[in-house]
């Protein structure tokens, strides 16, 4: 039986970052993934749903440019061409993780890994009939569409009239209406994008707002603009059944159905840690998450856990962060994990982004805050290639340390723009030093610049 330094579960963002890090740092490294290299935000999730998200807004500037003196006529969309599409942007992709892991000799494993226990020289794995030993062992697994108990729904994921946003990918063709149960980021993104494709959409939540812990204005904002392309929302409420054609719920106390070609689930996510034997080396849970501290390890040496598992903050770029922070720990360098600092974004037009503290977030730590809002109309070229636009920028500055503390945007750019602020954010430079950065005209991001002197 081979022994290798480290034993990768799971090649997500944060599983392959790891493997590949540590093979870098001279880790003889083996990597077990059941499906494809790159887990669910490459092949289900971030890249997928983003290439169709820019199709659709192609689609839906062809056929809203008359403002900007555009007119374009006989514009169609033809969605089979753009799952095709899609296909083919993760394909590459996939080929390029498979490719990197092949140049950094990482030891790939195509299957179903199961932990074993400990074994005379480390930690096992089983995986396609054959057991793997390692010195260190990272739990990667990811996670998994989180299904309620609602009557129903099981039998509706089975028939195919219920999907996730692992078959809503490949669906070859668009129905006429869906309803959405869940209005969290991806939720969302899948709404919008059915929206902006002319497909009816309906959005059923259980919290009072969307998107959320997102900032209420901004939810606001966002709300207000789906709205105006033609999507509905039934906000506090719960979805109490699921049959063959329809939804029945409860809003306001009153029991409703809604007839629909398909329903999308996007009710949440959760760490998939069950069934790949954690139990066997008794590491500690929170429910389904697996504990970490700041340097990814668990209350077992030698044993870390990354990604959506350990149930911190379920993004790729935190994934890929707490990889770097692992191997970074198993190489003796110093080097922990700042979660106040991960900026997050949502993929609709408008965008939203933030980092760090909201003002009521901080007020709660105990930080005696400034909040400044501005239109990002103060922005020359958010209003040359916006019209209509409501977008707006709020930062959050803690008076006591002098210091930017959080960025919450909504319109035009934001995705990208946001790092500009987590680099203000992360720093801890002064108001006064960040007044001195000279930012290209013109660009919306100059409307931080513009924010920090209204502080």
């Amino acid at each position: 039986m081979e022994i290798f330094d480290l034993l990768v579960v799971g090649g997500g963002p944060g599983g392959y970052l790891c493997a590949e890090r540590a093979a870098q740092g001279g880790l003889n490294v083996a990597l077990f993934e059941k499906k494809a290299l790159g887990g669910t935000c490459l092949n289900e999730g971030c890249i997928p749903t983003k290439t169709l998200l820019n199709s659709s807004k192609m689609y839906r500037h062809a056929k809203e440019s008359e403002a900007f003196g555009v007119t374009v006529e006989g514009v169609t969309y033809n969605h089979a061409k753009v799952i095709e599409r899609k296909d083919k942007v993760v394909k590459t992709l996939v080929s390029g993780v498979g490719a990197t892991m092949k140049s950094n000799k990482v030891n790939v494993i195509t299957a179903d890994a199961k932990i074993n226990g400990r074994g005379e020289n480390g930690f096992l794995v089983e995986a396609d009939g054959k057991t793997f030993e390692g010195k260190r062992l990272v739990i990667a697994s990811g996670s998994e569409t989180v299904v309620p108990p609602v009557p129903g729904l099981k039998e509706g994921l089975e028939s195919g009239f219920v999907v996730t946003n692992r078959e809503v990918l490949d669906e070859k063709t668009l129905p006429e209406n869906i309803v959405v149960i869940g209005g969290g980021v991806i939720g969302l993104e899948m709404a919008y994008y059915f929206a902006s494709v002319g497909v009816k959409v309906t959005v059923i939540e259980m919290m009072n707002k969307i998107a959320g812990a997102t900032d209420a204005e901004i939810c606001k904002v966002l709300t207000d603009a789906f709205v105006k392309k033609g999507m509905e929302f039934k906000l506090s409420s719960k979805v109490l059944e699921v049959k063959n054609d329809s939804v029945i719920y409860e809003e306001n106390g009153e029991k409703k159905e809604l007839k629909c070609d398909k329903v999308l689930l996007s009710a949440g996510r959760k760490p998939a840690t069950a069934n790949i034997g954690i139990e066997t080396l008794g590491v500690e849970m929170d429910r389904a998450a697996v504990k970490t501290d700041r340097h990814l390890c668990t209350n077992v040496s030698g044993v870390y856990a990354i990604g959506d598992c350990n149930g911190k903050l379920m993004l790729a770029h935190t994934a890929y962060r707490e990889a770097e922070v692992a191997v970074n720990h198993m190489l003796g360098k110093n080097d922990e994990m700042r979660y106040d600092v991960i900026p997050s974004v949502i993929y609709t037009d408008p965008e939203v982004a933030s980092v760090g503290f909201s003002k009521e977030a901080a007020e709660e730590k105990g930080m005696k805050v400034k909040e400044v809002k501005l239109p990002l109309s103060y922005a020359g070229r958010y209003l040359a290639e916006t019209e209509g636009g409501k977008g707006f920028i709020k930062i959050v500055v803690d008076t006591e340390r002098n210091r930017l503390v959080g960025c919450h945007m909504v319109g035009s750019y934001a995705s990208e723009i946001i790092m500009t602020a987590t680099m203000m954010v992360d720093t801890e430079l002064t108001p006064t030093r960040l007044q001195k950065l000279v930012f290209p005209h013109p660009t919306v991001a100059e409307i931080i610049r513009e924010a920090i002197f209204h502080i």
